[in-house]
Parts: structure tokens; C-alpha cells; sequence
């Protein structure tokens, strides 16, 4: 007798849900905050030359994931998480004055406004405009999502986002930032894992050269980004 042959070796392991996809919906690159039109200062960077390949801008996203405006956005996300709705004001308050030029300081609260209204239209939820990561936090405690898989995916969307800069800057092939990508995938979900159950008193920051960067695109002559 013919022994069948299984069409489905895999083996589950992950539940995925209506949160799960309801997160890729709100952290996708069609949802409505403008992502596309900021660089995070990368265009400086790149001016200036020292972002020529894929292996200088995974370099420079992994500093920013481990030690910069990645990883303090992933802190406040997590504070805002598990905050009572009192203390909101206070978080975003802190998100504000910690961005370091301003034109990092447009980018979160423009994104973040862009992120409460549509979440306002589409979900009927009612947050009021915040800073970007604070906004996203909010959103994520109200649906009920899980904090650690809104964190990695929240900055799995910042490196993709620029990748895509650097795709059209640097320039970099589509399959090299794919490759970025890859690459920094388990930074995401280890920064993650990290700043579960974190507050204020964990946030830092030493990408020095990043902040001068965005505080250099300010006055840059000719650009194509608005951060």
C-alpha cells in the first residue's frame, strides 16, 4: 500500500491572531503617518558620505537600536504601556524634551498626531495627540496587544523606513536593504525583550553623531526629506 505524502511538515509556533494582524495593519508602511517623508537625519549622513553600503548602514541602525532614539522610543512605548491614563501627559512631556534637535522633535509629533487621527477615524478610540512612540503605546494598551511584540514591530517599521531612505539616498539596492533588515531582526526582538516593565529612569542615549546629524539637516541646502 502507497504511504501518503504529508503536504504539511511545518510545525506551528506562534499563535497568530486579530491582534497580530491588527499591530502589522497599525505599523505598516500604508498606515497614514507620513513615515516615508522623514529620514531621521539619515540624509545628512549620507550627504557627508559616511553611509556608502549596507554595511555602514546596518552599523549605523544598530547603534540606534542598542543605544539611541530606536531604543528610547522603545522605552517610552513600554512606560506609556503600563501607565494609568494620569500620567500620559507627564510620558509624552518626557518623550517631547527628549528629542534632541528640532527637527527630531517635528518627526514624533507629527507622526504622532497623524497616528491618534487615524486611529481616532478608523477604531473610533479617542487619544489625544502624542508624540509618536507614546502614541503607539497608548494605542497598543487600549486594543489589548501585547507590549513585546508591539515594541519589536514598532522597530522592525523604523528600520524598514530607513532602509528605504537609504534605498533612494545612498544608493542602496533593494536587496541589500532587505539584507539590512535581516540582518538587525533579532536586535529588534532583543530590545525588545529588554525594555519589558521599563520606566523613565531607563532611558539613554550616546548616538552623538546621529543627533548632530539631525540638527545638521535643519540647515542642509538641498534635501529631499523633512528630518
Amino acid at each position: 500500500m502507497a504511504v501518503p505524502i504529508a503536504t504539511n511538515t511545518s510545525t506551528p509556533h506562534m499563535s497568530i491572531n486579530d491582534n497580530t494582524l491588527t499591530l502589522v495593519q497599525l505599523l505598516s508602511a500604508s498606515f497614514p503617518v507620513g513615515a516615508f517623508a522623514y529620514s531621521h537625519g539619515l540624509e545628512a549622513v549620507i550627504d557627508d558620505r559616511k553611509i556608502k553600503n549596507a554595511q555602514d548602514l546596518e552599523g549605523w541602525l544598530h547603534s540606534l537600536l542598542t543605544h539611541g532614539s530606536a531604543r528610547a522610543d522603545a522605552v517610552f512605548l513600554n512606560v506609556v504601556f503600563a501607565a494609568d491614563d494620569s500620567e500620559i501627559e507627564m510620558i509624552d512631556a518626557s518623550a517631547r524634551a527628549f528629542a534632541t534637535s528640532k527637527e527630531r522633535l517635528r518627526e514624533t509629533d507629527l507622526q504622532g498626531a497623524a497616528f491618534c487621527e487615524t486611529v481616532s477615524n478608523v477604531w473610533g478610540l479617542d487619544p489625544s495627540p502624542l508624540t509618536y512612540p507614546v502614541a503607539v503605546g497608548h494605542t497598543a494598551r487600549l486594543m489589548e496587544l501585547d507590549a513585546e511584540l508591539t515594541t519589536a514591530m514598532y522597530l522592525q517599521a523604523f528600520v524598514g523606513n530607513l532602509c528605504a531612505v537609504a534605498m533612494r539616498l545612498v544608493p542602496l539596492g533593494q536587496t541589500d536593504g532587505q539584507r539590512v533588515q535581516i540582518a538587525l531582526k533579532r536586535v529588534c526582538l532583543k530590545v525588545a525583550a529588554e525594555v519589558q516593565g521599563a520606566t523613565l529612569d531607563d532611558l539613554h542615549s550616546s548616538t552623538f553623531l546621529s543627533d548632530i546629524a539631525s540638527m545638521r539637516h535643519e540647515t542642509q541646502y538641498s534635501r529631499i526629506f523633512r528630518t
